[in-house]
Parts: structure tokens; C-alpha cells; sequence
């Protein structure tokens, strides 16, 4: 099937469905981009900057604003790896969060005690107007602003479900 000479759906010889055009993304944290270093202890959301495309099927990720924009209406399935050193024992409390244009989704909360490594991992099935946006960020509450992210292993993913 195609549209506006595209091709929008495809079955081939095996049997197989793919959609060329459907939204989907994946990026990391890129090697050669500042990694986010000594968060503050405010509670406030540092947008972590995922600026390394893996791919992006449909041009719907701003990899220099780390942004997900929905091209359409619909349920977006998001995924995140965050990757935090240096996490301080004495915060509160530090989290993971999928920020999206109609709410935000607290998807890992952790009492640090004890903790110098956290992997925040989340995972949403999100409903999404068409130009709502989605990033993922990282706050720390009380505590030494000391924590950074990892850039080896951070990856942000997402891709229209319905």
C-alpha cells in the first residue's frame, strides 16, 4: 500500500508486515557530548540529553533537544536506560521520569542509601495528541549534587503502538 507514491505498508514474499512510516526512535547518549554531571539537589528535571539517533524512522526525534515530538494521535510506547554514577547516599530521593505534554510519568523512584551506581529504567504506554512532545529527565532531591550520567549505556526508544 502506498501513499503520495510512499510506501506505507508492506507485505513481502515471507509473509512479513512492515510499516516504513510508522514513528519510531531510538537514541543514546552520545560519547562526544557532555554527559550531565553534579545534578542539582533541587528536585528539578535535567533533561537528559540523548543526542545520538540509532535510528528514527519517521524524523520525529530532535536529537538537539532530545525531544520526541507525536506526529500524529495515538499510544506511544516509550522506553528508558538511564545510567547514573556518583549517585550521593544522602539525597532523599532521586528520579527517573518520562515527561510528556500531557503528564509526567514518575517511572523510578530510589531512596539512595547505600547506592553509588542506579540504572533508571521506565517504561509507558502514553496517549499522545498530534505535536505532543516526550523527553526523559533525572532529579534529585536534597542531598550533595554530585551525581553525573553515563553515557556508554543511556538509551531513550519509543514508537506509535495504536
Amino acid at each position: 500500500l502506498t501513499t503520495n507514491t510512499a510506501v506505507g505498508l508492506k507485505i513481502d514474499s515471507t509473509g512479513a508486515v512492515t510499516k516504513p512510516l510508522q514513528p519510531a526512535f531510538m537514541a543514546r547518549q552520545a560519547e562526544d557530548v557532555a554527559a550531565i554531571s553534579n545534578v542539582a539537589n533541587n528536585a528539578t528535571g535535567v533533561t537528559i540529553p540523548f543526542s545520538n539517533e540509532v535510528f528514527d524512522q519517521n524524523a520525529d526525534y530532535n536529537n538537539s533537544t532530545y525531544t520526541f515530538t507525536a506526529p500524529v494521535t495515538g499510544r506511544y510506547q516509550f522506553n528508558f536506560n538511564l545510567l547514573m554514577t556518583s549517585v550521593t547516599s544522602d539525597a532523599t530521593y532521586v528520579r527517573g521520569r518520562l515527561v510528556t505534554s500531557n503528564r509526567n510519568y514518575d517511572l523510578d523512584i530510589i531512596d539512595p542509601v547505600g547506592a553509588t551506581r542506579w540504572t533508571f529504567r521506565g517504561s509507558v504506554l502514553a496517549d499522545m495528541d498530534a505535536n505532543d512532545t516526550a523527553i526523559v529527565d533525572i532529579g534529585q532531591y536534597e542531598g550533595t549534587a554530585q551525581m553525573d550520567s553515563n553515557t556508554a549505556t543511556s538509551t531513550f526508544s519509543g514508537y506509535l503502538v495504536a
